[in-house]
Order: C-alpha cells, then sequence, then structure tokens
C-alpha cells in the first residue's frame, strides 16, 4: 500500500537503485578514494559553481549535527526554528556531539525572520551567557513552507556582519530550488550560505547525505569529526554512486518537479471539499490540512498518512518521486467520500 506519510517511506528510485549496482563490482579504495565519490564530488562543485569541500554521511542527523560540530564550540549556541528538526527531532544529538546549546526562535509557517534573529541577539561578551556562534534554517521548512533567495542572503549578511555562520538543513533541498525556479549556485553559494546537509534519502535514495562545504575552511577538521562520530563510510562508494546519477541529466529536477506538481494537484484536488482546511501555502512536495478527526482512521485504512497536530488534526500529506496522479486523485476521492457521511 502506499501512502502519503513520507517521502522516507518510498523505496529507491530505479536509476539511483541501479547506480549501486553499477558501483558494485570488482574492488575499488575505500573511505572516498575510488571514482565515484570523485565523479560526485566534481558534480557537486559544478553544482554549486565554485571551490567547495565534500563529505559523505549515512543520515540526516549526522549531516546536520556534525555540521554544527564544524561551526561552534562547547560554549557556543544555534539559533534554528522552534520547529526545527534539528530542535525537535534530533533527541539532542547536537547537544551530545557538538556540545552547544540551540536556542529555538518562534516560527511563522515554519519560518524564522531577520527581525526576530536580531532580537535574540543578546549579552554578547558575557561570560554567564551561552555565545551565539551560528545560525541553522531547514529549506524547505517543516512545513514545506521555502524561504527565498533574498530573505536566505540578509539573513546570511547579517549573520557574517556579526562574525556567525550559516548553516542549511536541506533534507528536501532540491524541491526548494524547483520551487523558486532558481538554481543551487544563485541560492545558496552566491547567497553566503556556509554549509549546507544536502539530503538524499528522501529524494529517492537508499541512504546517504551529503555535507557539502560551500565555505571550505570550515571543512578544516571535519575528517576527524566525520571518524569520531562514526559516520566515516569505508565503502563510500555506495553513497556517492547514486549522488552522482541523481545530479546527472538533472534527475534531481525531473524528482522535485514531479513531486512539486502534485502536490499542487493534491492541493486543488481536496482544497474545496467541505471539511478540509489547507493551513500552509504549497511551495514544494507536501500539504498540510486539518480534517475533522473521524475521518483520520478510515481514510488511514487506505491512505497512510501522519497526523502532524493532535490537538488540531493537523495532517501533513507528503508526496514522493514514485507517487502517480492515479494516488492523488484516489486520495481526493476518498476524501469526498467521507465529507459525504
Amino acid at each position: 500500500m502506499k501512502g502519503f506519510g513520507s517521502d522516507n517511506h518510498s523505496g529507491v528510485h530505479p536509476k539511483l537503485l541501479q547506480s549501486i549496482i553499477e558501483a558494485n563490482i570488482d574492488h575499488a579504495p575505500s573511505y572516498g578514494s575510488d571514482v565515484w565519490s570523485e565523479k560526485a564530488q566534481q558534480s557537486l562543485a559544478q553544482l554549486f559553481g565554485g571551490k567547495i569541500s565534500t563529505f559523505f554521511v549515512f543520515n540526516g542527523t549526522a549531516a546536520n549535527v556534525l555540521s554544527a560540530s564544524a561551526m561552534v564550540r562547547p560554549w557556543n549556541s544555534i539559533f534554528c526554528s522552534d520547529l526545527s528538526h534539528l530542535n525537535v527531532d534530533e533527541c539532542g544529538a547536537p547537544e551530545f556531539f557538538a556540545g552547544c546549546k540551540l536556542l529555538p526562535l518562534p516560527s511563522k509557517n515554519g519560518k524564522i525572520s531577520l527581525e526576530s534573529l536580531k532580537s535574540s541577539l543578546i549579552r554578547r561578551g558575557d561570560q554567564h551567557h551561552s555565545q551565539p556562534k551560528a545560525v541553522s534554517l531547514t529549506q524547505p521548512t517543516e512545513y514545506g513552507t521555502v524561504y527565498t533567495t533574498e530573505e536566505i542572503r540578509a539573513i546570511c549578511d547579517w549573520a557574517h556582519s556579526e562574525g556567525f555562520y550559516v548553516h542549511i538543513d536541506g533534507a528536501r533541498i532540491a524541491n526548494a530550488i524547483v520551487s523558486l525556479k532558481t538554481d543551487f549556485k544563485t541560492h545558496l553559494s552566491e547567497s553566503g550560505v556556509d554549509v549546507l546537509s544536502f539530503g538524499g534519502t528522501k529524494n529517492g535514495m537508499l541512504f546517504g547525505e551529503a555535507v557539502v562545504f560551500l565555505n571550505p575552511d570550515l571543512a578544516k577538521d571535519f575528517t576527524f569529526i566525520r571518524k569520531q562520530a562514526a559516520q566515516l563510510p569505508s565503502k563510500t562508494r555506495f553513497i556517492a554512486a547514486p549522488f552522482a546519477t541523481y545530479l546527472e541529466n538533472n534527475l534531481w529536477h525531473e524528482i522535485a518537479q514531479h513531486s512539486l506538481r502534485l502536490a499542487e494537484k493534491l492541493e486543488g484536488l481536496v482544497g474545496d471539499i467541505p471539511g478540509v482546511q489547507i493551513t500552509q501555502p504549497v511551495q514544494s512536495n507536501v500539504v498540510f490540512a486539518i480534517i475533522p478527526q473521524k475521518w483520520v482512521k478510515p481514510l488511514r485504512e487506505k491512505y497512510f498518512f501522519y497526523v502532524w497536530d493532535e490537538k488540531t488534526f493537523e495532517c501533513r500529506w507528503m508526496i514522493s518521486f514514485d507517487t502517480t496522479e492515479q494516488d492523488v486523485e484516489g486520495f481526493a476521492q476518498a476524501l469526498t467520500v467521507l465529507s459525504k457521511g
């Protein structure tokens, strides 16, 4: 049964699975010294249009918290959204690995503003107070909304003027790039982002993420940070090969465009159904909506999804690379039937 629970629930994109099979020949040097890793790193460098440093890790938590470890010292803190995965869903890993403090800020539609960052910058130099050193933004946010290029650039300019670094949790970054009709270089490199957690798993890969240092000076000790955290893949080629394929011939764009189009279609089909209230702008591969509590159980028997807020019964309907037109239409039809009692 397919559903709308998460883009983590889908399988592996056939082309990305094939890339693993093709890499599974003969022997190859380990720990990232193989030709697939070199190819993926070159493709990423071309994508971001400059000198970068890339490191592959097993999962998104590692990408986020090890990026934090590269940016801060234990007496530092990181500004982030109160809804961010870094704050809510990392089981204290940022604090454990980086030893730092998170400073969650109130968000609107999942986004934090430059104004809230400025007003939260207090007690600089006070030895009794954790000293901010970085800002972490989620793009797209947990609500599927996106920061514009101008918003990211303004935050980066301010952060750098204060001596801070900027990290992007980009578990679904390709969806934001497509939604904004921009490119990685313009949106991230030229905006001044220092380090990006580049998602693979939620975009059709079996596993694996890339930590991309757009500010390569930050990568100085990352080989040791990654190894100490048990995130150095021995057979790195099996993470790198799918990344190389993902970036070839704009497969990343194809997957993201498909997901965005079907999310927009889902919004269009269900937005006028009595009892359905769309709660967030649809700007990536997800639709958020409030529905009557009594609809949840029968609907999930046909299409699994998560209730995002148990108090309001705001639900999250996530589109994956393998979601079809028929899936979306069937889901909308099931909602229509429930609305008629």
